[in-house]
């Protein structure tokens, strides 16, 4: 033990360190009491305090991304700091510095709510327009059960038809079994045939709901807008000049 802690040593950053018997003893008993685990230090935590700091980094987020909820920017602050305020704090900040911007809409129409008795009763499907990916449109086919809110089949894809959605619905199929009914709007993909003998051919009750009509499809929207606020709003648009960008200097950084 004395010889390793008169030597100098090669840490994880290349650094040349050394490393005290205090600390060595320290590892020692940390190691005998908890094993491996116990020898990963802990995130560092800030001070229990909401600091000038700290605050102007969260506003520093929004205003880079301003439909950033204060959810997502007080995930981003913990994953990046260890620590955040709290939601309500952020919220009175955003707020005092005018970043909460964005006028009221027309207050939606109220229709009656709707829930399946058990999971696979209902599947409700739907589409999502994505972002653009080399200059591409991107669409997101899901299928939500209507009772669990699970979602149950998922895939992003390079164009709206039934291709793309028979790539989310069967694997869906395959590991969540087949329901009773499947519940989709007017759509040209859902309309298609591949989806109509399909679901003849399994006993699946293919409803589509009637234009203007949105009754009993709350749920899905409802995910597709935590997709958005949580997921989407952290992926920019790319051109194929990016896409070409990024595997050059991705080809740089492995053939260095």
């Amino acid at each position: 033990m004395r010889e390793i802690a008169a030597g100098t040593h090669t840490d994880p950053f290349g650094n040349q360190v050394r490393i005290s018997r205090e600390t060595l003893d320290r590892w020692i008993r940390r190691y005998r009491a908890g094993g491996f685990e116990a020898l990963v230090p802990a995130p560092r935590r800030l001070a229990a305090r909401t600091d000038a700091q700290v605050l102007e980094l969260a506003a520093s987020l929004k205003r880079e991304n301003p439909t950033r909820t204060v959810a997502q920017v007080a995930r981003i602050l913990r994953t990046a700091t260890g620590w955040a305020p709290s939601e309500s704090t952020l919220l009175r900040y955003f707020h005092k510095m005018e970043l909460m911007g964005g006028a009221p809409g027309e207050a939606p129409a109220v229709f009656g709510r709707f829930e399946a008795t058990e999971p696979n009763e209902l599947w409700v499907g739907d589409a999502l327009h994505g972002p653009r990916v080399g200059d591409r449109k991107t669409y997101l086919f899901a299928f939500l059960d209507d009772h669990s809110r699970l979602a149950v089949g998922y895939r992003f894809g390079f164009a709206e038809d039934a291709v793309r959605l028979a790539a989310a619905l069967r694997p869906a199929l395959a590991s969540r079994g087949v329901p009773a009914g499947i519940y989709v709007d007017n759509g040209s993909a859902f309309c298609d045939a591949w989806l109509l003998r399909a679901c003849a051919k399994l006993g699946v009750r293919l409803v589509h709901s009637a234009p203007g009509r949105p009754q009993g499809r709350g749920k899905i929207e409802r995910w597709f807008r935590s997709v958005r606020t949580q997921f989407l709003i952290e992926v920019a648009d790319t051109t194929s000049e990016d896409l070409a960008a990024a595997d050059r200097s991705r080809h740089r950084v492995v053939g260095a």
